[in-house]
Protein backbone atom coordinates (compact mmCIF):
# COMPACT_ATOMS: atom_id res chain seq x y z
CA UNK A 1 0.00 0.00 0.00
CA UNK A 2 2.79 2.36 0.84
CA UNK A 3 4.35 1.67 -2.57
CA UNK A 4 1.14 2.62 -4.45
CA UNK A 5 0.79 5.80 -2.46
CA UNK A 6 4.36 6.76 -3.35
CA UNK A 7 3.71 6.19 -7.10
CA UNK A 8 0.47 8.22 -6.92
CA UNK A 9 2.18 11.18 -5.26
CA UNK A 10 4.98 11.10 -7.83
CA UNK A 11 2.49 11.14 -10.76
CA UNK A 12 0.57 14.02 -9.19
CA UNK A 13 3.77 15.98 -8.76
CA UNK A 14 4.78 15.38 -12.41
CA UNK A 15 1.33 16.39 -13.71
CA UNK A 16 1.32 19.57 -11.60
CA UNK A 17 4.76 20.47 -12.91
CA UNK A 18 3.59 19.93 -16.51
CA UNK A 19 0.48 22.05 -15.91
CA UNK A 20 2.56 24.83 -14.36
CA UNK A 21 4.95 24.89 -17.34
CA UNK A 22 2.13 24.91 -19.91
CA UNK A 23 0.14 27.57 -18.03
CA UNK A 24 3.13 29.91 -18.09
CA UNK A 25 4.62 29.17 -21.49
CA UNK A 26 1.65 28.17 -23.67
CA UNK A 27 -1.53 29.34 -21.87
CA UNK A 28 -3.51 29.26 -25.13
CA UNK A 29 -3.30 25.44 -25.09
CA UNK A 30 -5.45 25.43 -21.97
CA UNK A 31 -8.10 27.83 -23.34
CA UNK A 32 -7.78 27.16 -27.07
CA UNK A 33 -10.90 25.07 -27.22
CA UNK A 34 -12.90 27.37 -24.98
CA UNK A 35 -15.92 29.06 -26.64
CA UNK A 36 -17.16 32.61 -25.90
CA UNK A 37 -19.90 32.76 -23.38
CA UNK A 38 -23.32 33.16 -24.99
CA UNK A 39 -24.33 36.87 -25.19
CA UNK A 40 -20.80 38.14 -24.55
CA UNK A 41 -18.33 39.48 -27.15
CA UNK A 42 -14.66 39.21 -26.34
CA UNK A 43 -12.57 42.13 -27.73
CA UNK A 44 -9.13 41.33 -29.07
CA UNK A 45 -6.57 43.56 -30.76
CA UNK A 46 -6.33 42.70 -34.48
CA UNK A 47 -3.16 41.07 -35.72
CA UNK A 48 -0.68 43.23 -37.62
CA UNK A 49 -1.41 46.41 -35.59
CA UNK A 50 2.10 46.70 -34.20
CA UNK A 51 3.13 49.63 -36.45
CA UNK A 52 0.15 51.90 -35.80
CA UNK A 53 0.64 55.00 -33.65
CA UNK A 54 -1.69 56.29 -30.96
CA UNK A 55 -3.95 59.23 -31.71
CA UNK A 56 -2.11 62.56 -31.42
CA UNK A 57 1.32 61.11 -32.18
CA UNK A 58 3.62 63.48 -34.10
CA UNK A 59 6.03 60.77 -35.23
CA UNK A 60 4.94 61.03 -38.89
CA UNK A 61 5.94 64.69 -39.46
CA UNK A 62 9.05 64.21 -37.30
CA UNK A 63 10.21 61.24 -39.39
CA UNK A 64 9.41 63.09 -42.62
CA UNK A 65 11.31 66.28 -41.80
CA UNK A 66 14.16 65.12 -39.55
CA UNK A 67 16.44 63.59 -42.23
CA UNK A 68 16.70 67.00 -43.96
CA UNK A 69 17.83 68.79 -40.77
CA UNK A 70 21.61 68.88 -40.33
CA UNK A 71 24.07 69.89 -37.63
CA UNK A 72 26.58 72.62 -38.44
CA UNK A 73 29.98 72.82 -36.77
CA UNK A 74 32.08 75.91 -37.40
CA UNK A 75 35.71 76.70 -36.65
CA UNK A 76 37.45 80.03 -36.71
CA UNK A 77 41.11 80.77 -37.28
CA UNK A 78 43.57 80.68 -34.42
CA UNK A 79 43.21 83.65 -32.15
CA UNK A 80 46.72 83.77 -30.78
CA UNK A 81 48.11 86.66 -28.78
CA UNK A 82 50.19 88.82 -31.17
CA UNK A 83 53.00 88.88 -28.59
CA UNK A 84 53.14 85.11 -28.16
CA UNK A 85 56.35 84.86 -30.22
CA UNK A 86 58.11 87.60 -28.22
CA UNK A 87 60.80 85.96 -26.01
CA UNK A 88 60.21 88.45 -23.17
CA UNK A 89 56.47 87.83 -23.29
CA UNK A 90 57.03 84.08 -23.20
CA UNK A 91 59.52 84.51 -20.32
CA UNK A 92 56.96 86.32 -18.14
CA UNK A 93 53.72 84.62 -19.27
CA UNK A 94 54.87 81.23 -20.48
CA UNK A 95 53.73 79.38 -23.58
CA UNK A 96 50.26 80.42 -24.74
CA UNK A 97 47.89 77.76 -26.02
CA UNK A 98 46.46 78.27 -29.49
CA UNK A 99 42.79 79.09 -29.46
CA UNK A 100 40.42 77.93 -32.20
CA UNK A 101 36.93 79.15 -31.33
CA UNK A 102 34.18 76.85 -32.56
CA UNK A 103 30.43 77.13 -32.87
CA UNK A 104 27.44 74.88 -33.19
CA UNK A 105 24.14 75.28 -34.99
CA UNK A 106 21.66 73.61 -37.30
CA UNK A 107 20.53 73.88 -40.91
CA UNK A 108 17.91 72.59 -43.34
CA UNK A 109 18.51 70.97 -46.74
CA UNK A 110 16.12 72.71 -49.13
CA UNK A 111 17.17 71.42 -52.57
CA UNK A 112 18.53 68.23 -54.17
CA UNK A 113 21.55 70.29 -55.25
CA UNK A 114 22.62 70.48 -51.61
CA UNK A 115 21.52 74.01 -50.69
CA UNK A 116 21.17 74.51 -46.94
CA UNK A 117 19.38 77.35 -45.17
CA UNK A 118 20.71 78.41 -41.78
CA UNK A 119 21.23 81.56 -39.71
CA UNK A 120 23.93 84.05 -40.60
CA UNK A 121 25.06 84.22 -36.97
CA UNK A 122 25.73 80.45 -37.03
CA UNK A 123 28.39 80.69 -39.76
CA UNK A 124 29.50 84.32 -39.39
CA UNK A 125 33.31 84.71 -39.52
CA UNK A 126 33.79 80.93 -39.76
CA UNK A 127 36.84 79.62 -41.60
CA UNK A 128 35.58 76.02 -41.79
CA UNK A 129 31.94 74.93 -41.90
CA UNK A 130 31.27 71.23 -41.37
CA UNK A 131 27.83 69.79 -42.05
CA UNK A 132 26.78 66.55 -40.34
CA UNK A 133 23.76 64.73 -41.78
CA UNK A 134 21.32 62.68 -39.75
CA UNK A 135 22.69 59.50 -41.38
CA UNK A 136 26.18 60.28 -40.05
CA UNK A 137 27.76 61.62 -43.25
CA UNK A 138 30.03 64.64 -42.85
CA UNK A 139 31.28 67.16 -45.37
CA UNK A 140 32.54 70.72 -45.66
CA UNK A 141 30.14 73.38 -46.96
CA UNK A 142 30.75 76.50 -48.99
CA UNK A 143 28.90 79.77 -48.47
CA UNK A 144 26.68 80.85 -51.38
CA UNK A 145 25.67 84.09 -49.70
CA UNK A 146 24.63 85.72 -46.45
CA UNK A 147 22.06 88.33 -45.44
CA UNK A 148 22.81 89.82 -42.00
CA UNK A 149 19.70 92.04 -42.17
CA UNK A 150 17.44 88.99 -41.98
CA UNK A 151 20.05 86.76 -40.26
CA UNK A 152 19.90 84.15 -43.01
CA UNK A 153 22.67 82.35 -44.88
CA UNK A 154 22.71 79.90 -47.77
CA UNK A 155 25.28 77.08 -47.90
CA UNK A 156 25.89 74.25 -50.35
CA UNK A 157 27.29 70.75 -49.97
CA UNK A 158 28.21 68.20 -52.65
CA UNK A 159 26.79 64.84 -51.62
CA UNK A 160 24.44 62.49 -53.44
CA UNK A 161 21.05 61.14 -52.36
CA UNK A 162 20.32 64.06 -50.08
CA UNK A 163 17.06 64.21 -48.14
CA UNK A 164 15.17 67.41 -49.00
CA UNK A 165 12.49 69.06 -46.87
CA UNK A 166 9.19 70.19 -48.38
CA UNK A 167 8.68 73.98 -48.23
CA UNK A 168 5.34 75.01 -46.75
CA UNK A 169 3.05 77.99 -47.33
CA UNK A 170 2.98 80.62 -44.59
CA UNK A 171 -0.65 81.51 -45.29
CA UNK A 172 -1.60 77.99 -44.19
CA UNK A 173 -0.19 78.62 -40.70
CA UNK A 174 -2.49 79.97 -37.98
CA UNK A 175 -2.06 80.90 -34.33
CA UNK A 176 -2.73 77.75 -32.31
CA UNK A 177 -1.43 75.31 -34.94
CA UNK A 178 0.89 72.56 -33.71
CA UNK A 179 4.51 72.87 -34.84
CA UNK A 180 7.75 70.96 -34.29
CA UNK A 181 11.21 72.45 -33.76
CA UNK A 182 14.03 70.21 -35.04
CA UNK A 183 17.70 70.89 -34.43
CA UNK A 184 20.77 70.04 -32.40
CA UNK A 185 20.46 71.89 -29.05
CA UNK A 186 23.61 72.05 -26.91
CA UNK A 187 25.25 69.53 -29.27
CA UNK A 188 23.42 66.56 -27.71
CA UNK A 189 22.22 65.33 -31.11
CA UNK A 190 19.15 65.84 -33.25
CA UNK A 191 16.14 66.65 -31.08
CA UNK A 192 12.45 67.19 -31.82
CA UNK A 193 10.29 69.37 -29.58
CA UNK A 194 6.64 70.31 -30.06
CA UNK A 195 4.46 73.29 -29.28
CA UNK A 196 2.03 75.64 -30.94
CA UNK A 197 2.24 78.87 -32.91
CA UNK A 198 1.90 81.54 -30.23
CA UNK A 199 1.85 84.57 -32.56
CA UNK A 200 2.56 85.63 -36.14
CA UNK A 201 4.22 88.74 -37.49
CA UNK A 202 6.26 89.55 -34.40
CA UNK A 203 8.46 92.60 -35.02
CA UNK A 204 10.30 95.42 -33.26
CA UNK A 205 12.17 92.93 -31.09
CA UNK A 206 15.61 94.33 -31.87
CA UNK A 207 16.88 90.97 -33.16
CA UNK A 208 17.16 91.69 -36.90
CA UNK A 209 16.74 94.72 -39.13
CA UNK A 210 13.82 93.10 -40.92
CA UNK A 211 11.54 91.19 -38.57
CA UNK A 212 8.39 89.21 -39.21
CA UNK A 213 8.82 86.34 -36.79
CA UNK A 214 6.74 83.28 -36.05
CA UNK A 215 6.55 82.97 -32.25
CA UNK A 216 6.29 79.48 -30.77
CA UNK A 217 6.46 77.79 -27.39
CA UNK A 218 8.20 74.72 -28.82
CA UNK A 219 11.42 74.39 -26.83
CA UNK A 220 14.29 76.10 -28.70
CA UNK A 221 17.75 76.21 -27.14
CA UNK A 222 21.30 77.21 -28.17
CA UNK A 223 22.27 74.97 -31.09
CA UNK A 224 18.73 75.02 -32.53
CA UNK A 225 19.60 78.18 -34.48
CA UNK A 226 19.15 77.54 -38.19
CA UNK A 227 17.02 74.44 -37.58
CA UNK A 228 13.56 73.69 -38.92
CA UNK A 229 10.15 74.73 -37.64
CA UNK A 230 7.69 72.37 -39.36
CA UNK A 231 3.92 71.86 -39.31
CA UNK A 232 2.01 68.61 -38.72
CA UNK A 233 2.59 67.65 -42.35
CA UNK A 234 6.36 67.89 -41.96
CA UNK A 235 6.54 70.98 -44.19
CA UNK A 236 9.08 73.71 -43.44
CA UNK A 237 7.37 76.81 -42.04
CA UNK A 238 10.32 78.69 -40.58
CA UNK A 239 14.00 78.80 -39.64
CA UNK A 240 14.49 78.81 -35.85
CA UNK A 241 16.51 81.89 -34.96
CA UNK A 242 16.24 83.22 -31.42
CA UNK A 243 14.76 82.74 -27.97
CA UNK A 244 13.70 85.04 -25.19
CA UNK A 245 15.60 83.88 -22.14
CA UNK A 246 17.10 85.21 -18.94
CA UNK A 247 19.03 82.04 -18.21
CA UNK A 248 20.18 80.91 -21.66
CA UNK A 249 17.61 78.08 -21.74
CA UNK A 250 14.15 77.87 -23.24
CA UNK A 251 11.39 79.81 -21.50
CA UNK A 252 8.74 78.94 -24.06
CA UNK A 253 9.21 82.02 -26.24
CA UNK A 254 11.06 81.22 -29.44
CA UNK A 255 11.18 83.00 -32.79
CA UNK A 256 11.51 81.64 -36.31
CA UNK A 257 12.01 83.44 -39.63
CA UNK A 258 8.97 82.60 -41.80
CA UNK A 259 9.45 80.49 -44.90
CA UNK A 260 8.16 83.30 -47.13
CA UNK A 261 11.10 85.50 -46.10
CA UNK A 262 13.56 82.61 -46.31
CA UNK A 263 12.49 81.73 -49.88
CA UNK A 264 12.85 85.32 -51.07
CA UNK A 265 16.30 85.66 -49.51
CA UNK A 266 17.39 82.30 -50.92
CA UNK A 267 16.26 83.29 -54.41
CA UNK A 268 18.17 86.59 -54.26
CA UNK A 269 21.32 84.91 -52.94
CA UNK A 270 21.23 82.32 -55.74
CA UNK A 271 20.68 84.93 -58.45
CA UNK A 272 22.81 87.83 -57.21
CA UNK A 273 24.97 86.51 -54.38
CA UNK A 274 23.35 89.11 -52.14
CA UNK A 275 19.91 90.48 -51.26
CA UNK A 276 19.03 93.70 -53.07
CA UNK A 277 16.64 95.96 -51.17
CA UNK A 278 15.33 99.47 -51.63
CA UNK A 279 16.52 102.32 -49.40
CA UNK A 280 15.46 105.97 -49.07
CA UNK A 281 17.71 107.35 -46.33
CA UNK A 282 15.41 108.43 -43.51
CA UNK A 283 15.28 108.01 -39.74
CA UNK A 284 11.70 106.98 -38.88
CA UNK A 285 9.81 106.72 -35.61
CA UNK A 286 6.33 105.46 -34.79
CA UNK A 287 3.44 107.90 -34.75
CA UNK A 288 2.05 108.29 -31.22
CA UNK A 289 -1.42 109.73 -30.48
CA UNK A 290 0.27 112.81 -29.00
CA UNK A 291 2.27 113.41 -32.19
CA UNK A 292 -0.83 112.89 -34.30
CA UNK A 293 -2.60 115.59 -32.26
CA UNK A 294 0.33 117.98 -32.59
CA UNK A 295 0.36 117.51 -36.38
CA UNK A 296 -3.41 118.16 -36.37
CA UNK A 297 -4.09 114.97 -38.28
CA UNK A 298 -7.81 114.20 -38.73
CA UNK A 299 -9.23 111.10 -36.99
CA UNK A 300 -9.42 109.16 -40.26
CA UNK A 301 -7.15 109.36 -43.28
CA UNK A 302 -8.21 106.83 -45.92
CA UNK A 303 -7.31 104.04 -46.24
CA UNK A 304 -6.13 103.87 -42.61
CA UNK A 305 -6.97 105.47 -39.29
CA UNK A 306 -4.34 107.84 -37.92
CA UNK A 307 -1.51 105.53 -38.84
CA UNK A 308 1.80 106.50 -40.29
CA UNK A 309 5.47 106.97 -39.50
CA UNK A 310 7.11 110.25 -38.49
CA UNK A 311 10.34 111.18 -40.25
CA UNK A 312 12.73 112.34 -37.53
CA UNK A 313 15.71 112.79 -39.85
CA UNK A 314 16.56 112.80 -43.54
CA UNK A 315 19.98 111.89 -44.93
CA UNK A 316 21.47 114.73 -46.91
CA UNK A 317 21.52 113.97 -50.66
CA UNK A 318 19.74 110.68 -50.01
CA UNK A 319 16.80 109.45 -52.13
CA UNK A 320 14.21 110.86 -49.72
CA UNK A 321 15.91 114.26 -49.55
CA UNK A 322 16.07 114.46 -53.35
CA UNK A 323 12.35 113.68 -53.51
CA UNK A 324 11.53 116.53 -51.11
CA UNK A 325 10.90 114.62 -47.86
CA UNK A 326 11.55 116.75 -44.78
CA UNK A 327 11.96 116.06 -41.07
CA UNK A 328 8.51 116.23 -39.48
CA UNK A 329 6.71 114.68 -42.45
CA UNK A 330 4.45 111.71 -41.74
CA UNK A 331 4.65 108.93 -44.33
CA UNK A 332 1.17 107.48 -44.76
CA UNK A 333 1.60 105.19 -47.71
CA UNK A 334 4.32 103.68 -49.91
CA UNK A 335 3.01 102.71 -53.32
CA UNK A 336 -0.41 101.20 -52.65
CA UNK A 337 0.46 99.92 -49.15
CA UNK A 338 -0.49 101.87 -46.00
CA UNK A 339 2.27 102.40 -43.43
CA UNK A 340 1.31 101.55 -39.86
CA UNK A 341 4.67 101.27 -38.12
CA UNK A 342 8.41 101.62 -38.58
CA UNK A 343 8.58 97.92 -39.35
CA UNK A 344 5.99 98.38 -42.12
CA UNK A 345 7.99 101.23 -43.63
CA UNK A 346 11.25 99.25 -43.60
CA UNK A 347 9.65 96.21 -45.23
CA UNK A 348 7.74 98.22 -47.85
CA UNK A 349 10.75 100.32 -48.82
CA UNK A 350 12.95 97.21 -48.91
CA UNK A 351 10.54 95.60 -51.38
CA UNK A 352 10.94 98.54 -53.81
CA UNK A 353 13.21 98.02 -56.78
CA UNK A 354 16.21 100.36 -56.69
CA UNK A 355 16.11 102.91 -59.47
CA UNK A 356 12.36 102.56 -60.08
CA UNK A 357 10.27 105.52 -58.90
CA UNK A 358 7.35 104.97 -56.49
CA UNK A 359 4.59 107.19 -55.16
CA UNK A 360 4.80 108.12 -51.48
CA UNK A 361 1.83 109.71 -49.69
CA UNK A 362 2.78 112.02 -46.80
CA UNK A 363 1.09 114.39 -44.32
CA UNK A 364 2.62 117.84 -44.11
CA UNK A 365 1.26 121.11 -42.72
CA UNK A 366 -2.30 119.85 -42.16
CA UNK A 367 -2.65 118.34 -45.62
CA UNK A 368 -1.85 115.26 -47.67
CA UNK A 369 0.54 115.40 -50.57
CA UNK A 370 2.15 112.91 -52.92
CA UNK A 371 5.84 112.69 -53.73
CA UNK A 372 7.59 110.66 -56.40
CA UNK A 373 10.59 108.96 -54.82
CA UNK A 374 13.26 106.86 -56.49
CA UNK A 375 14.84 104.45 -53.99
CA UNK A 376 18.50 103.49 -54.07
CA UNK A 377 20.03 100.13 -53.17
CA UNK A 378 20.26 99.55 -49.44
CA UNK A 379 23.90 99.77 -48.27
CA UNK A 380 25.53 96.68 -46.85
CA UNK A 381 25.02 96.41 -43.08
CA UNK A 382 27.85 97.35 -40.78
CA UNK A 383 29.80 94.50 -39.26
CA UNK A 384 28.36 93.48 -35.92
CA UNK A 385 30.42 93.95 -32.81
CA UNK A 386 31.34 90.67 -31.06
Amino acid sequence: MKRYWLLFSQWVTVLLAIWFVVANLQPEWLRGAAQPVQGMTLLQAPAGNVGSRPAGSLSAPAQKASPAVVSINTRKGAGNNPHSQDPWFRFFYGEQEEQNPSGLGSGVIVSPEGHILTNNHVIEDADDIEVVLSDGRKTLAKVIGTDPDSDLALLQITLDKLPVIVLGQLQDLQVGDVVLAIGNPFGVGQTVTSGIVSALGRSQLGINTFENFIQTDAAINPGNSGGALVDVNGHLMGINTAIYSRSGGSLGIGFAIPISTAKQVMQDLLQNGKVIRGWIGVEPQDLSPELAESFQMPPAIPPHTRSGVVIAGVLQNGPAAKAGVRPGDVILQVGSQPVGSVSDLLNQVASLKPGVAAEVLIWREKAQMSLRLTPAERPSPQRRAP
